[in-house]
């Protein structure tokens, strides 16, 4: 029986050392697996920055050879602009003096033969009176050398000490850049990508977000700014997007390295207002509404309740009209028709001018007036099921709604769970334009 016993113990004691050994060859199956990543990673990035490196200075090289070879021609053209415009004045005084030297031979023959015939008073007088005629007192004026140009060249010998130093700092290898993409979080039809500072020495101004679908390799902006993080919307489900950020120091014109990229996509659909509603025109996409000229307006819902506990829900003013306190943005538990406002019974909002209502009354705590640019954010959780009076079941959510940079946070008690909410929207007045995300 001992034996047995024994035999038992030994057996459990070797399973269990097989358990070990098997969770400990996984660990170091990951581990491995993380070097690997890590030693692709930095071979990776050290030819991609060698390729960069050899296209940038071959680019260079050929931008300043050409730069040299344009200044030279235009100084050369200068050169022989100033010799042309200088050297035709002495062409002309010498064609001149040249003219002069062979009417002075012509008249120096004919006086020579002149005197000859010393009887011939004709040819005497003739002579005298075609040598009046020149007037061989009158000299053409010759510049002396200090009147006319004398070319050369200024040339700064301390130019190839300053693109010395220039070429000396050009360029950097950064290691590690200084900023790194931290979260990206899923959002109906978008991704959130929130991102900080890797270096704490690094003073950014502002920050540039590129992405791409992961089956393509061109990246595009889509944020430049100061804010740390952005709502990628319009993106398709189920897809993967690589991310990658970079940042600006103050003061700076040029950009830092760009980040490790990270690749994240979405499950959640896209939200969307419900078509048909007369007083509301809806972009292509249906997440886009604008408050048209229509005289009778009610609420605009959402198409489904596609609103659920632990998300956000953003309502975006991308215009404005003129505010009415029974304007509304808010969500509810189910459409009602016929109702002008989502102040009412089952449902929580917020109007133009920053008032909150729960269940159509209005709260003590009020939040900015709503204008252009300004973001709605709803924030909601379940806090408890319980029971209220007549043993009916009580549903209460936590809220937090979000304006400018100020929050609300009420606990929303609803008679019966519920596991998504409708969104919806109301304006008196045209030219209200709200996004939803």
């Amino acid at each position: 029986m001992m034996e047995i016993e024994i035999q038992a113990e030994l057996l459990k004691e070797a399973k269990e050392s097989i358990e070990a050994a098997k969770n400990y060859k996984g660990e170091l199956e990951q581990r491995l697996q993380g070097l690997n990543q890590a030693r692709n990673q930095i071979n990776g990035s050290a030819v991609e920055t060698r390729d960069a490196l050899q296209r940038h200075f071959k680019e260079l090289k050929a931008s300043v050879i050409k730069l040299l070879d344009e200044r030279l021609i235009l100084l050369l053209q200068e050169v022989d602009k100033v010799e042309e415009e200088s050297i035709k004045p002495l062409d002309d005084c010498q064609k001149l003096i040249e003219h002069g030297v062979n009417t002075a031979e012509e008249l120096l023959r004919e006086g020579e033969v002149a005197v000859l015939c010393g009887t011939a008073e004709e040819k005497l007088g003739n002579f005298t009176k075609k040598a009046l005629q020149i007037q061989l007192d009158s000299l053409p004026e010759v510049p002396s050398l200090v009147e006319v140009p004398c070319l050369s060249v200024q040339l700064d010998e301390s130019f190839l000490g300053f693109v010395k130093d220039r070429i000396s700092t050009h360029g950097a290898i950064a290691s590690r850049p200084p900023v790194q993409i931290e979260e990206l979080t899923e959002r109906p039809g978008g991704i959130l990508v929130r991102w900080c500072k890797d270096d704490d020495d690094f003073v950014a101004q502002e920050y540039r977000l590129q992405f791409c679908k992961s089956s393509a390799s061109n990246f595009e902006d889509v944020y430049v700014g100061p804010d740390t993080e952005f709502v990628v919307l319009h993106i398709d489900t189920n897809v993967g997007y690589t991310f990658r950020v970079c940042a600006r120091g103050e003061g700076r014109m040029e950009w830092s390295p760009w980040s490790i990229p990270q690749t994240g996509h979405t499950t959640l659909s896209a939200h969307e207002w419900i078509v048909g509603c007369e007083g509301f025109s809806l972009s292509s996409r249906r997440d886009m509404a604008l408050r048209n000229d229509s005289p009778t307006c009610g609420v605009l819902y959402s198409k489904e309740p596609t609103y659920t506990s632990g998300q956000t829900l953003t309502f975006r003013m991308e215009a404005a009209g003129l505010p009415d306190k029974r304007d509304s943005i808010g969500v509810c538990v189910e459409p009602q028709n016929g109702c002008e406002s989502l102040q009412r019974d089952k449902a929580v909002c917020i109007s133009s001018n920053g008032a909150v209502f729960v269940n159509g009354k209005e709260m003590t705590n009020q939040l900015p007036c709503v204008s252009t640019g300004s973001s709605v954010t709803f924030d909601m959780e379940v806090v408890s099921f319980g029971s209220a009076f007549n043993d009916a079941t009580s549903f209460k959510l936590r809220v937090i709604i979000s304006s400018g940079n100020r929050e609300v946070v009420f606990d929303w008690l609803l008679d019966q769970p519920c596991e998504a909410l409708y969104f919806g929207c109301s304006f008196v007045y045209p030219g209200w334009k709200v996004l939803v995300f």
